[in-house]
């Protein structure tokens, strides 16, 4: 019997969405229904992987505004984040998804531009059983932690950036 997991890919180091998407191309290739929600990238961004899900008409919004520390209006900022949940809401109750990903939700959260508590009891009451929900981003809220049936710590050891390299097409975007 199938049961779906809430799943979170928290830390300081690199690949929680990477992690997500590895999910969400396995299965989409499976036939499952997939989407995607990201809460901070820009909702003008044309990164690799939005190009991809174009391309495999998977279900993909991005509903931010870019880096939230670069942001000229945080209350802007925090209610495009608020639109996000709003949609991601209308996603998971739907019905029509097998994995929904809430792609940098956390920041969210941390901020408290969205309630931890509320969207834990939101998700306790209209989380279909069988859907498998993965949040990602970092400082991931204890109160979220807990709830998650799996939790996985992306700690960075090494990163290109500190050596000089910077972000480099199909690896970081």
């Amino acid at each position: 019997m199938r049961k779906g997991l809430v799943i979170v890919n928290t830390g300081n180091g690199k690949g929680k969405t990477t992690a997500a998407l590895g999910v969400l191309f396995r299965a989409w290739g499976r036939g499952m229904n997939v989407a995607v929600i990201q809460f901070i990238k820009h909702a003008t961004g044309n990164w690799g992987e939005i190009k991809a899900a174009k391309k495999l008409q998977i279900d993909w919004q991005a509903m931010g505004d870019g880096f939230t520390w670069l942001s000229k209006d945080l209350d802007a900022t925090a209610q495009k984040t608020r639109d996000a949940w709003a949609l991601a809401q209308a996603k998971i109750a739907s019905g029509q998804f097998d994995i929904v990903i809430l792609d940098e939700m956390t920041y969210a959260l941390k901020y408290g531009w969205i309630d931890v508590h509320e969207v834990i009891a939101w998700l306790n009451e209209h989380k279909p059983p069988q859907l498998h929900l993965i949040i990602t981003g970092r400082d991931a809220p204890p109160e979220l932690i807990a709830f998650a049936d799996l939790v996985t710590e992306m700690r960075e050891i090494k990163h290109p950036y500190t050596q000089g390299i910077k972000a480099q097409p199909g690896v970081e975007f």
